[in-house]
This record gives structure tokens, C-alpha cells and sequence, in this order.
């Protein structure tokens, strides 16, 4: 199928550019992602969705759109485009800082730039490294494990449980309700699939407001007590505007982290010269975290909704439309990155700031939380498991947008028992990630 999308006369390349924008399919997007982007992105810089709005896939493209001001937040636009106009799902667009724009934007937001801000999460490293080196030491002795299940999805999980002042009994509930709404994201659900993303957004709108309303009977020593009372002495944020973002929170602090964790170790051990190079220099652990969100990265993409006709490369976004600024392709633009498909932690071509964190106003504002807890838990496992090995096929994520999903990551330690005594002492402290 083909979309007609009016070119435009302000580009040199206009006159080998084709008149028509083919309509990609669910099916095919979901089958090989970066094959379809590698096959169309040095031919156009978008294509058309067959859920509605437009892919767009250069990285200079994605780069610009991302701080101009013709591409704002999507506001309820993107819920309203896949049939959804009410409910717990509706309301997290309506009333979160992800979606929102201008003033709104800021004044829903301003409340976790102090918490999250980069100074203050470099001090949780020592807390995020004791949960990775309990967790590991739960199960390296056992021959195989699911490392989603018991590692990678615990540590974003048991951190943001211990900042927003969670029962640790509770990451069960509430992590199960997070990565059901987070499909609300992609575009790999249908009409019939909205009745449970409903169901599981009102579960987990519940759970905070009654969270909420705990603090607000016996306020504690943790972030919710303090944003709760901030906020309503504030006034100026409503009721449902106060969970809002936390639900938010919750859904962008466990499910992006826990997709991305166990990647990065897939594609270690899959490239075996380069964890063994991590194993033996700690110092390349934060290059291999960027090359991993590069090369799979958990979220694929942003979206946007323009506010007036935008050229670009010689074709015309129409206004009123929604694009998914596509990071995942743009992370593989050869334009940008010498062999993008090829992982190496050693390459040298990254952007200062790391595309798959978005841009502008809407950068997020977990991004060091995220390097904290993927680089520590990167370090415990170089620690501990130098003989780590994949005991099944290599893991594939899914999706082609949004937050992407994985499945299990079945490992073997390869430690017998009595090794650990010598791991354990042998790691010099000169070794270690602090920063």
C-alpha cells in the first residue's frame, strides 16, 4: 500500500525522491524492525504507518524533530488515533508529563527534576550494587536461571521501590500492572487487547492513589510523602494529575530497565571477546551500556504531533499527524555510525547525548538512574560471573516502537561452588565502578 504525501520544492534531492510513502504493516514492522528501516531509510526519511501517522527514520531528522517546536507532545491525539478516548488509559495521557506540553509540561514535571538529578542518583550506586550482589548471590550457584526474571527485572523494580517508599512485597503487583499498560506504548495491540491495558491502567491508578492517600494519613522519610505534600500544598497539580505521574513513573523506572539490562548481557555474551574484555576492565562497562541501548535499545521511539506541514528531505509531514520519531532506526543510520550494524563497545562515533533518552523538553528524566542501574548491575555479573554463558537461543526483542518486550534469558553461572570465596576475594577495589 502507498500514502500520497505532497512533496517539497526546497530540497536538491526532490526530483529522485518517489511521490509515494508506502503503508508498513504491524506484521512486517514486528518480523525484522531493523531490516525494514535498513531497506527504506536511505530511500525516504518516513513511512506510513497502517495504525495511522508516520515513522520517521533518519537520525537528523529524528535529532530536529525532537526540539521543534512544529512537533509538540501528543497530548491525548495518539490514544484518541488507536480508539481510545476514556478510561485509566486515556487518563494517563491526558494528565501526564510525558504527553504534555508547554507550562503543563513543566509544572507536571519540575517536582523530580531535584530527585532524579545526577548528583543526588550517583549516591544510590552503592545501594543499587548491594540489590545486584544480593540477587546474584541468590541463585549463581544454581545451573540455570532466567536472568529477566531474577535479575534484570528486579533491580529497576526493588530501586524505584526503595525511592518511592514501596513495600518491597509489593513489586510483584505493581511491576506485573506496569509492563501490561507499558503495551499501550506500541503499536503491536489491537482493539480487542484494550478491555486488559484498561483494566491493568485502572489496577495500577488505584494502587497509587491508595498509596497517596496512605502518606498523606502517616507521612514517611521517602519521595512520595514529600511529592504528595509538595504538590497539594503547591496546588498546583490536581488529584489526578498527582498519580498521574507516578503511574508514569513506575511504568518508565521498572519495564525500559529491566528489556535493557538483560540485552546488554545477551549481546556481551553473544560477542564473547568483548565480555571478556568488561570481565578484565570494569572501565569499558559504560561504553558497553551505550553501545547496548544503541544497538537493541529498549525504547524505540518518541512521539510527536505536528502543529503545521513540515519539509524534510524533499517530502511534507502534513500537520495534525502523529510521528513516531524512531530512534532505533536512527541508531543504525548509517549517516551517523561507521558499520552500524555491527555491536562493538569500542567504537568511538556516539553523540555526546544518547538518542535512545529523547530530546528537548521531554529528555528523560530518568537517564542517569538508568546508566546507575545498568552499569551496576553490568558490574556485579562481570564480578562474579566471568563464565556466565546463554544456555538457549540468543533473545529477541520485540516491537518496533515504544517499549519494546523480551521474553525469558535463560543462563548458567558456570561457577561451581567453591570458586565464589575466590571471586569474591579476588576482585581489587581499584577495580570497582564507583565514580
Amino acid at each position: 500500500m502507498e500514502r500520497q504525501v505532497r512533496r517539497s520544492d526546497d530540497d536538491p534531492r526532490t526530483a529522485e525522491q518517489p511521490d509515494a510513502i508506502p503503508i508498513l504493516s504491524v506484521a512486517e514492522l514486528e518480523a525484522d524492525p531493523h531490516g525494514v528501516f535498513r531497506h527504506y531509510r536511505p530511500r525516504m526519511p518516513f513511512v506510513a504507518h497502517e495504525a495511522g501517522g508516520f515513522l520517521v527514520l533518519r537520525s537528523r531528522n529524528v535529532e530536529q524533530l525532537m526540539r521543534d517546536p512544529r512537533a509538540r507532545a501528543t497530548e491525548t491525539a495518539y490514544p484518541e488515533m488507536r480508539g481510545i478516548h476514556d478510561g485509566a488509559l486515556f487518563d494517563l495521557f491526558e494528565h501526564g508529563m510525558l504527553t504534555a506540553n508547554g507550562t503543563v509540561h513543566r509544572r507536571r514535571r519540575s517536582p523530580f527534576t531535584r530527585t532524579f538529578a545526577a548528583r543526588l542518583i550517583e549516591d544510590l550506586r552503592p545501594r543499587i550494587r548491594a540489590t545486584a550482589e544480593a540477587l546474584v548471590g541468590s541463585w549463581m550457584d544454581e545451573g540455570e536461571v532466567d536472568l529477566v526474571e531474577h535479575y534484570t527485572a528486579l533491580i529497576p523494580a526493588r530501586t524505584i521501590a526503595g525511592l518511592l517508599g514501596l513495600p518491597q512485597a509489593d513489586i510483584p503487583h505493581f511491576t506485573r500492572l506496569a509492563y501490561e499498560v507499558s503495551r499501550v506504548l506500541s503499536f503491536a495491540f489491537g482493539p480487542e487487547d484494550i478491555p486488559d491495558l484498561q483494566a491493568a491502567a485502572g489496577e495500577l491508578k488505584d494502587y497509587v492513589a491508595r498509596l497517596i492517600e496512605e502518606r498523606r494519613r502517616a507521612p514517611g522519610d521517602d519521595f512520595l510523602s514529600r511529592y504528595r505534600a509538595e504538590a497539594e500544598e503547591a496546588s498546583d497539580l490536581s488529584p489526578l494529575e498527582i498519580i498521574a505521574q507516578i503511574v508514569q513513573l513506575i511504568i518508565g523506572g521498572t519495564d525500559t530497565t529491566r528489556v535493557a539490562g538483560a540485552m546488554q548481557v545477551a549481546l556481551l555474551l553473544q560477542h564473547r571477546e568483548q565480555w571478556e574484555a568488561v570481565c578484565r576492565d570494569p572501565a569499558l562497562i559504560p561504553r558497553a551500556v551505550t553501545e547496548a541501548l544503541r544497538f537493541e535499545p529498549s525504547a524505540a521511539s518518541s512521539a510527536r504531533l505536528t502543529q503545521e506541514d513540515i519539509a524534510l528531505d524533499g517530502h511534507v509531514l502534513p500537520a495534525g499527524a502523529v510521528i513516531i520519531l524512531s530512534t532505533m532506526s536512527a541508531m543504525r543510520d548509517e549517516q551517523v555510525y561507521a558499520r552500524p550494524d555491527v555491536f562493538d563497545i569500542h567504537r568511538t562515533d556516539h553523540p555526546r547525548l544518547h538518542p535512545v533518552f529523547g530530546g528537548g523538553a521531554h529528555r528523560c528524566i530518568g537517564e542517569a538512574l538508568a546508566r546507575a542501574e545498568l552499569e551496576e548491575g553490568l558490574a556485579v555479573l562481570a564480578r562474579h560471573l566471568p563464565q556466565l554463558r546463554l544456555t538457549g537461543a540468543m533473545p529477541k526483542l520485540q516491537g518496533h516502537s515504544g517499549i519494546r518486550r523480551i521474553d525469558r534469558m535463560c543462563v548458567t553461572s558456570g561457577t561451581p561452588r567453591m570458586l565464589r570465596a575466590t571471586l569474591d576475594a579476588g576482585w581489587p577495589q581499584t577495580m570497582r565502578l564507583d565514580k
